[in-house]
């Protein structure tokens, strides 16, 4: 029982850690949607709230690890019980208080609702009190004299790859913005999908005398109506892309101007352009040239207003034109500010962060006959190769090797003991 529960809780720490540490930007804006849900918004910088984002993520991951390893057993049990205390009382008041749509302990890859993610943490803590008594119970896979190497080398691996996924994008992207995602087909609502159920009430006055009444008791012609409230009583099915909207100038809808157009369109996101990174301006401005004299669209999505928009222009002597977006979609879109978007068709064949955007040789020639037009070959089986070589890969040797070194050790001691017991006799 121990070591299942040991098993369970170290891979919920590893991968609640590492979808947070390969989102840091995802994870810091549900940190700020916290402070703001406590009154606290703005108390922090933004800089204190990544640092805790890439500090969380490195500190589930770790240990996790070390439940795995069973590392520091009595120490790291106690620890992941504390802190899966505090968790639990945090999501308690989530549940009752509502004040964020989810805790977003897993990030964006599993979306827990606020009950879900309370009764999870119940079971979790349940299981960490069975370890935390009887911890010298839980198998080592690794030898004490080595646990310092598989300890670092977690850290080391996990804030590697928060700078990593800070500095271009996101390793892994599970948001509905995804590359090969189709943002028309997102906003789809499928034929016999269920529909929200509303409920209104009628409040109608007669003889200064004021009732509310609902359409099953609605009253005869004498009453006079006053107001009415409409509730949703239940949700019905909402598309993954439902807030897909571009207004140019702020005025003129052109969503699906952009949706409908047939071939290549150049996003630049930025969510708030007072706090954009303007290092790669240059660039910005380069392709923006390159887009008009190959007649492909390109337009600026912000929630910026028009003082930080021209503010922007003075700057960077921007020519594109700028239209306006919900700041929430803009940062579930890309993790960068700026960041580049291409769509063809509407769907996402290329995202890139400002660190990272294509060199004026890798647009030499027309869009659809070069690597950058087309769909990019590192898919999540790539990705998932890559993370088993470099830290799944290594561990398993370090592992292996320490275990044939503690048996040898083992066989060696006994042949030891034998020869002398043998040479007594």
């Amino acid at each position: 029982m121990v070591n299942l529960c040991r098993i369970v809780l170290a891979f919920v720490f590893i991968f609640s850690g590492y979808v947070k540490a390969i989102d840091p930007l995802g994870t810091q804006y549900k940190i700020q949607d916290y402070l703001s849900a406590w009154g606290l918004e703005g108390l922090l910088p933004d800089f204190v709230t990544l640092i805790l984002s890439i500090a969380l993520s490195a500190f589930e991951f770790t240990i996790g690890i070390m439940l795995l390893f069973a590392i520091q057993r009595r120490t790291t049990s106690k620890v992941a019980w504390a802190f899966l205390c505090v968790m639990t009382l945090l999501t308690l008041w989530i549940w009752i208080s509502n004040p964020v749509s989810d805790c977003g302990c897993f990030g964006d890859a599993i979306v827990l609702t606020n009950a879900q993610t309370f009764w999870k943490n119940v079971i979790l803590l349940a299981c960490c009190t069975i370890i935390m008594t009887w911890p010298l119970k839980m198998v080592r896979f690794i030898s004490q004299t080595n646990q310092w190497i598989v300890t670092n080398y977690a850290v080391l691996f996990v804030l590697a790859s928060s700078i990593y996924s800070l500095y271009y994008l996101p390793i892994f992207d599970f948001r509905p913005y995804h590359v090969g995602a189709n943002i028309k087909k997102g906003m789809e609502i499928p034929e016999g999908a269920k529909q929200p159920q509303f409920d209104t009430t009628f409040i109608m006055e007669k003889d200064g005398v004021r009732k509310e009444f609902t359409l099953d008791n609605y009253p005869d012609s004498t009453w006079q109506f006053v107001d009415s409230k409409t509730m949703m009583v239940e949700e019905g099915y909402v598309p993954p892309i439902h807030d897909f909207n571009i207004e140019l100038g702020g005025q003129e809808d052109i969503t699906e101007q952009v949706l409908d157009n047939k071939g290549y369109t150049f996003l630049l996101v930025s969510p708030h352009l007072e706090n954009a990174d303007d290092s790669n301006f240059g660039k910005i401005d380069q392709i923006y040239e390159y887009a008009q004299e190959e007649g492909i669209p390109f337009y600026c999505l912000t929630a910026s207003g028009e003082q930080a928009q021209r503010r922007w222009q003075d700057m960077t002597g921007a020519e594109y034109p700028f239209c306006l977006m919900d700041e929430i979609t803009l940062k579930t879109i890309i993790r960068s500010n700026p960041g580049l978007v291409l769509l063809k068709d509407a769907t996402v064949i290329r995202k890139w962060s400002h660190n990272d955007l294509p060199t004026m040789e890798e647009m030499e020639g027309r869009l659809s006959s070069l690597p950058i037009g087309q769909m990019p070959t590192d898919n999540v089986p790539t990705k998932l190769a890559a993370i088993l070589m470099w830290f799944v890969f290594p561990l398993t040797l370090l592992t292996l090797a320490d275990r044939a070194w503690a048996w040898s050790k083992w066989f060696r001691r006994r042949h030891s003991q034998k020869a002398i017991k043998d040479k007594n006799i």
